[in-house]
């Protein structure tokens, strides 16, 4: 099977179809995937290094980009179109799946045109507009949360879960790694679009949790931008933390953390919930149709996080939450329990055996 995936920009819409081609990759010789993104978006850099082939075209956001970028985004989109085509005519997939991002529009509505079968994933609660536009066309929309659901035709949608890596899914199935007794550890993932908020956050807790000085092992994905900042904001206050742009082996991170401080993106939560980590998310206040504070409440409402609004948080706050984890050990696991029980380790494989049924049906 020839898979299309189209879509990228950030990691919480990439890294679900990276999922997607590792499974599809490596369940029978002769499989095929090709990316679709564009020159901006982390596939242009992810997507090489990781051996898959990628293909770029030139297309532009259209919503909350202003008047002028909202031109500039209708202008871009024949030429798109244009490209889509031709990249369909060059590969042929037998599929094509949408994860989100700029490329995920035209490219997908160009494969509906060819009558290619067609399908896109909805990480998020509430979807956003290319998704629900491209709802009303494609052949089936795989959702994560159930409540997703009312936003596209009920014949089409199946709730299956967010597709995860392949190196997370080890942890579904194995303890924590064995760390320094009674060291406590903190998994900071600010690396993310917009949590600088959350960077500068956590440097204030923890200025504020100096009795735990010894206990406690911070663990912070600052990004590229916030790395000096973040770095010497722990150095001033004498707080020994492990600063780092990127964390290249997440699998081993999780494991090691007791606590994971993050943004409510649809892909961490994802992961959150396959490693079975209890976590303090702090959704984003920015994001479309706030998705973030909604992924947030259904983490919550299952037991499994507690979400501080931004708005709200300084870091007196944080460091009491963090605080009170440290010395409520029970309520740690049962977030942990809670976060098990909504996990779907198998929403790659489900996903795509769902594509292959697609195509079967499409050849008979």
């Amino acid at each position: 099977m020839k898979m299309l995936i189209a879509g990228g920009g950030t990691g919480g819409h990439l890294y679900p179809g990276v999922a997607l081609a590792e499974d599809l990759t490596t369940r029978q010789k002769g499989n095929e995937v090709l990316f679709v993104g564009t020159e901006r978006g982390i596939e242009a850099r992810v997507i090489p290094e990781l051996g898959y082939p990628l293909a770029k075209i030139d297309v532009a956001g259209l919503k909350r980009q202003g008047l002028v970028g909202l031109l500039r985004g209708l202008l871009k989109l024949p030429g798109s179109f244009f490209q889509c085509r031709a990249i369909l005519k060059r590969f042929a997939p037998d599929v094509a799946v949408g994860v989100g991002g700029y490329a995920s529009g035209p490219m997908i509505m160009s494969a509906w045109l060819s009558g290619i079968p067609t399908v896109i994933l909805e990480q998020n609660t509430v979807p956003g507009i290319t998704n629900r536009i491209l709802g009303r066309f494609v052949n089936q929309v795989f959702v994560t949360f159930e409540s997703s659901s009312v936003y596209f035709p009920k014949r089409k949608v199946q709730a299956l879960g967010n597709p995860i890596r392949r190196a997370l899914l080890e942890n579904f199935l194995r303890s924590k790694l064995p760390g320094p007794s009674e060291v406590f550890t903190i998994l900071v993932l600010g690396g993310s679009q917009g949590a600088h908020a959350v960077n500068l956050r956590m440097i204030e807790a923890a200025g504020h949790l100096g009795e735990l000085e010894g206990k406690l092992r911070v663990v912070h994905q600052s990004g590229a931008a916030d790395e000096e900042i973040v770095r010497r904001g722990y150095t001033e206050i004498g707080f020994d933390a492990e600063v780092v742009p990127f964390i290249e082996d997440m699998s081993a991170a999780y494991r090691r953390a007791d606590l994971v401080i993050a943004r409510a993106g649809a892909t961490t939560i994802a992961e959150i919930q396959v490693v079975k980590k209890a976590s303090l998310l702090i959704p984003y206040p920015y994001a479309a149709d706030n998705h973030q504070e909604l992924n947030a409440k259904a983490m919550v409402d299952a037991g499994a996080s507690i979400m501080l609004v931004e708005r709200e948080l300084d870091g007196p706050r944080l460091a009491q939450e963090i605080r009170r984890l440290y010395a409520d050990r029970d309520r740690l696991l049962e977030m942990e329990r809670a976060a098990s029980r909504v996990g779907r380790p198998e929403a790659a494989r489900e996903i795509v055996d769902a594509c292959a049924e697609l195509v079967a049906r499409r050849v008979s």
